[in-house]
């Protein structure tokens, strides 16, 4: 009797197990033949290498059944980058290694990285992104319809122009300076004295050959890569205002069809290319291996390295914004942040 019992439950264990199999199958059959990566810049620059990353390993972990995409310059959203994110909750994009800036007109929280002289370095990034206030991030990106896996970088951005050496506030009066669609860094450059323009990446560097606008300001992997001295940006000051963290991001949509095996599997991958993207970021741009400062000057640019009581000038100009702005994004947030940064370990 016992022995018929224990075969029936042995039996039933098997059947289950068949079943599962059958259904995790028919699941990834379901899967699509290719899944879009959305960015905003391609491979060489380290935001496009990251997301190149994470399809490589993807297709290699998944033995080839998952195929992912990335199309680079915000096509996917008709060249308007700060709709990436609402796209992706409509299911119109199925991924994106996106920019926190770019996501934070539909994620206010998001603003955080770009409180004016909140982040002193590498170490404070680090502090918010690893810390609770990455993981709160991720928990409210979540409620909205997308699914986050992991970071990258940007890297910090610094300040670029045509005119002049920018030391002090009162150096940017009336410089025309393109900035990303975002009413923060309005904010911020209005406050400076410089007259702050809005447009997409794509349409800055036209801008700058015609010198509809005066400069910029991006991580210097962006100006390297896109030989910005070529536009007559010959200056440039390293200030460390904001960073610019990126995101692993799936469609709620597209993520629910994935099995939780596969689901593992695009995580891990997202993590392990967040971690590739961000040392390819802050290559020679460290006290340590500064070659990429050494590249830039090569090229006849000047670099001005802000003194502690210059950059002090900078970051009292910009404290209304910053208080304006510990409001707007939640000052429970941002008093995590700044603890998180004060306590970070160097």
């Amino acid at each position: 009797m016992m022995m018929r019992v224990f075969k029936a439950a042995a039996g039933a264990v098997a059947a289950a197990a068949l079943l599962a199999t059958a259904l995790s199958g028919a699941q990834a059959a379901d899967y699509k033949e290719e899944y879009k990566v959305s960015t905003v810049v391609p491979a060489p620059f380290p935001w496009g290498l990251a997301a190149e990353k994470w399809v490589e390993l993807v297709r290699e972990r998944s033995d080839g059944r998952i195929n992912m995409k990335v199309y680079p310059g915000a096509q996917l959203v008709s060249g308007d980058q700060t709709k990436e994110f609402s796209a992706m909750r409509q299911g119109i994009i199925d991924m994106a290694v996106g920019s926190t800036i770019n996501w934070s007109p539909q994620v206010k929280e998001l603003n955080i990285f770009s409180m004016p002289f909140l982040m002193p370095d590498h170490a404070a990034i680090d502090a918010l992104t690893q810390g609770p206030v990455g993981k709160e991030l991720f928990d409210i990106i979540e409620k909205r319809g997308v699914v986050p896996l992991g970071w990258a970088e940007n890297g910090f951005r610094e300040l670029t122009n045509s005119k002049r050496d920018i030391k002090t506030p009162a150096d940017l009066n009336g410089l025309k300076i393109r900035v990303v669609g975002s009413p923060l860094y309005l904010d911020t450059f209005t406050a400076l004295g410089a007259n702050p323009t809005q447009m997409s990446w794509a349409d800055a560097q036209p801008a700058l050959a015609t010198g509809a606008v005066d400069g910029q300001e991006n991580p210097l992997s962006i100006f390297t890569v896109a030989k910005l001295q070529n536009v007559g940006q010959k200056h440039v000051t390293l200030w460390g205002y904001v960073a610019d963290p990126l995101i692993f991001g799936v469609s709620k949509r597209v993520w629910d069809t994935f099995t939780p095996e596969d689901q593992d599997l695009l995580r891990k991958a997202a993590q392990d290319a967040g971690a590739y993207g961000i040392q390819v970021a802050r290559k020679g741009i460290t006290a340590q291996d500064d070659s990429t400062l050494k590249e830039i000057e090569g090229l006849g640019v000047t670099i001005t390295r802000l003194s502690d009581a210059e950059r002090q000038a900078f970051v009292d100009a910009t404290r209304g914004v910053y208080d304006k702005w510990a409001k707007e994004i939640g000052p429970e947030l941002v008093k995590t942040a700044e603890e998180s940064v004060a306590n970070r370990k160097k």
